[in-house]
């Protein structure tokens, strides 16, 4: 099976792959919330990052492969080369967060502020896709602005509830 073809109506797969792409974002914001604080470096943070999203990410592959081989019979082999490609955002998710982790380190700032920085980016993109969901269902200007908030407050629910946990 050839990989999917790039939508230009969709290039950063925000439609085709949008759960995906909000559970990694969430999933990123819940890592960075629990694990600062317990981790002296960046580098530290980072590989918690990415193995946090690394195991919502295999756990979403094997549930969607054996998902449609039990739901529509499918041959595991088919069932797994779609389901990688469908769940391919959640891992992609971690690209943003990261690189603002990065990029704040890189230009001096320490390590709990370079990790709320990349939390409030996690949050903020949570409200950005809410906003463009917003667009998409044709609400008006106060409705996506809403939409935007509601997305916010989740990010920023799973952030809170992952302190209180650690």
């Amino acid at each position: 099976m050839a990989e999917p073809a790039v939508d230009r109506r969709d290039p950063l797969g925000l439609v085709e792959g949008s759960e995906g792409t909000i559970t990694g974002t969430v999933v990123c914001a819940a890592a960075i919330a629990s694990v600062t604080g317990h981790v002296d470096t960046t580098g530290e943070l980072s590989v918690a990052i990415l193995g946090t999203v690394a195991i919502y990410w295999i756990a979403h592959l094997h549930a969607s492969t054996i998902g449609s081989t039990l739901t529509h019979g499918h041959h595991p082999l088919a069932a797994f080369r779609h389901a990688f490609w469908h769940t391919l955002p959640i891992a992609g998710a971690s690209v943003v967060p990261l690189g603002v982790l990065l990029v704040t380190t890189v230009f001096g700032a320490s390590l709990r502020t370079a990790a709320f920085t990349a939390l409030f980016a996690t949050i903020g993109l949570l409200g950005v896709y809410s906003y463009l969901a917003g667009i998409r269902a044709g609400l008006d200007t106060a409705g996506r602005v809403a939409s935007a908030v509601a997305g916010a407050a989740l990010g920023l629910l799973v952030v809170l509830l992952k302190m209180l946990l650690h």
